[in-house]
């Protein structure tokens, strides 16, 4: 075989009834048959197993003649593989892979879409949000608001739960980031 099988040549090898039924008894067999066994087992004429054969050895999916056909190894999985999507790229690819994945599960494009239960998981997502405060600048609660708006519209959890874990400090109406990955 010069070129791997991709699926849609897998599919039209296997559309027709006749191709379909050699290629089974051959899988469900494990290991080579003659056309005359072939013929057996799927109720073919040994002519339609060996004009049937030497369309699906040409095609790539089987190996051998008249003689023995065997299914080539791992041509379904490479089919599989290569049509396989991509791995989404993560949109926190700049954080540590631990990091990211939290924060891809937690976050759809850019909105937070849920907490996570685990406190320690939670903090990351804490840390994330703390990040848009610069630090040293001390904020009023509209524009504590504005920054997390975007995120999600629940600004007063945002606020409470970066407060409480003491990502924010807060005195005198405004805010200020006091905690975080610096």
């Amino acid at each position: 075989m010069d070129a791997p099988v991709s699926s849609q040549q897998l599919v039209r090898l296997l559309a027709d009834d006749a191709r379909c039924k050699i290629v089974a008894a051959l899988v469900l067999a494990g290991e080579p048959l003659a056309a005359a066994e072939v013929a057996e087992a799927t109720g073919l004429s040994i002519r339609d197993v060996v004009d049937s054969g030497s369309r699906l050895v040409s095609g790539g999916l089987l190996d051998g003649d008249a003689d023995s056909y065997s299914v080539i190894d791992g041509v379904f999985q490479h089919a599989a593989r290569a049509e396989a999507p991509p791995a989404p790229v993560s949109a926190h690819s700049d954080q540590p892979d631990d990091v990211a994945r939290v924060l891809d599960l937690v976050f759809t494009d850019g909105k937070l879409v849920q907490w996570p239960a685990k406190r320690t998981k939670r903090l990351l997502v804490l840390d994330h949000l703390a990040q848009q405060f610069e630090i040293g600048k001390r904020y009023k609660e509209i524009e504590v608001n504005d920054l997390l708006r975007p995120f999600n519209d629940d600004v007063a959890t945002m606020r409470r739960y970066l407060v409480d874990e003491q990502f924010l400090d807060r005195g005198n109406g405004e805010y200020w980031r006091c905690g975080g990955t610096f």
